[in-house]
């Protein structure tokens, strides 16, 4: 193979001369050292395509030659080898910059497929997916836990187009991680360095969203006593993640379209436009296509959002995942709440992969922390488990609680306020729960509050 060689790094003979072995069989060159420190010296010698490492070892610890390796060469891809791992160490490992974590014991054909797909080799066959075999990914602030097929196809694909300036649209359901993607993509992209703004679209006043995204001049409307920067110019070189964009007005989706086909922007009150240089990232939890046929979303940008469209499978068809997030969880809270949870039971476990999870990854990270706390001991029991939807609570309230004369108003307002207290005023989770939209939401409570008690 024309790439450079793979470097192994492992305190034991036995396992460095298997590894070596392995990877000579499948066609990579390799070269192989005992310790940490001689490891250093040669990253700071020659090239490698690849770094592999032990976490446990004396003198220098896996940990601490990957953070050096990434002063020497940032753009080397490191996998982690342990037998003592956790997923609270794997986040860390991530976090510091490596492309793997791999629990022993493993296949060696779980390592070859992972050589291969972080080195890029595209005749790599597709493999089953191992249960000793954890892949974290880095999303800049939080990890991506995955081991589902499809899944980590996405993040290849997001990967290898993280590096362009095409914009992409990231669809799926609510708590399936799209923001996170957004990161990883900007995490993994030259404008890693610059700045990542993130704009919740639905939480727009509609009187200033168009301030907020392309800023004003000072005297350009009442309040405006000075120059702001919009969200377009303070992202720089960086990237904007437009969330929720199903919930941008019409009229600024049209300024929108403009912004993207001309790269500039026109501030509110400005005699001139200004170009930027931001690579954006749309997110929607619903379908835009569906949005543009029932004339909510304009077809023209559906068309120039939809460069690279990405889109994410809801949890309940990542069953293999739940196990591994609900550890990340565990390990997590327990750690927060000064509990020392260590794992979770048959029977708690076979409730999690029976569960609907029409909340996704955001709904288990409730479940599993409620676990936590409600638990007294070092395992998650299924009385520990409360699954039982919000909704269907709120609902079932209601209907035992409407009283007779009311009108239909008064009953719409008083299930908008007890769901918004139901979920701590989070105004997102309540528009989810009613099936009505945040910007539904909003104009509701806006009546609300114009309303008069007669006198």
């Amino acid at each position: 193979m024309g790439i450079a060689p793979i470097l192994v790094v492992d305190d034991e003979p036995d396992m460095r001369t298997a590894l070596s072995k392995a990877l000579s069989r499948s066609g990579f060159k390799v070269e192989s050292t005992a310790s940490g420190s001689e490891a250093v010296l040669r990253l700071n010698k020659n090239q490698y395509s690849l770094l592999i490492t032990d976490m446990k070892m004396p003198e220098m610890t896996g940990m601490e030659v990957l953070v050096a390796a990434k002063k020497i060469a940032p753009q080397i891809p490191v996998i982690m080898i342990t037998a003592y791992g956790t997923i609270s160490n794997a986040v860390e490992a991530i976090q510091e910059g490596a492309s793997d974590y791999i629990l022993k014991p493993f296949s060696f054909e779980t390592l070859d497929a992972t050589v291969k797909k972080i080195i890029g080799n595209c005749t790599v066959k597709e493999k089953k997916s191992s249960g000793s075999n954890t892949v974290i990914s880095n999303s800049g602030v939080k990890p991506i836990i995955t081991k589902d097929p499809d899944f980590l196809q996405l993040l290849k694909l997001a990967r290898s187009v993280a590096d362009s300036n095409a914009t992409v649209l990231i669809q799926g359901e609510s708590g399936t991680g799209k923001e996170l993607l957004a990161g990883f993509i900007h995490q993994h992209s030259e404008r890693k360095n610059g700045p990542y703004v993130a704009l919740n679209c639905a939480a727009l006043p509609e009187n200033l969203a168009e301030s907020e995204l392309f800023g004003h001049e000072k005297g350009s409307f009442t309040g405006a006593v000075s120059r702001k920067l919009g969200k377009f110019e303070l992202a720089k070189q960086g990237t904007i993640v437009l969330d929720e964009i199903s919930e941008m007005a019409l009229p600024l989706q049209a300024k929108l379209l403009r912004v993207l086909q001309e790269r500039e922007i026109d501030r509110v009150g400005g005699s001139q436009p200004v170009p930027i240089d931001a690579r954006v990232i749309a997110i929607s939890n619903v379908d835009l296509k569906r949005a543009v046929s029932e004339g909510k979303f304009r077809e023209d940008l559906y068309y120039r959002i939809n460069v690279v469209p990405l889109a994410i499978s809801p949890l309940r068809d990542r069953k293999a995942d739940i196990p591994l997030l609900a550890e990340h969880f565990f390990t997590k809270y327990s750690s927060a709440a000064n509990r020392s949870v260590t794992r979770i039971s048959e029977g708690a476990l076979s409730l999690l992969l029976n569960h609907d999870w029409k909340g996704n990854v955001r709904e288990l990270e409730n479940a599993i922390e409620r676990a936590v706390l409600i638990g007294s001991g070092d395992v998650i029991l299924p009385e520990h488990l409360i699954l039982a939807e919000v909704g269907k609570e709120l609902k079932t309230e209601k209907t035992q609680g409407v009283k007779v004369g009311s009108t239909v108003r008064e009953m719409e307002k008083e299930l908008i306020v007890r769901t918004l207290e139901k979920v701590n005023e989070n105004r997102t989770r309540a528009a989810e729960l009613l099936g009505i939209s945040i910007r539904t939401l909003r104009n509701k409570l806006k009546e609300y509050s114009q309303e008069t008690v007669p006198g």
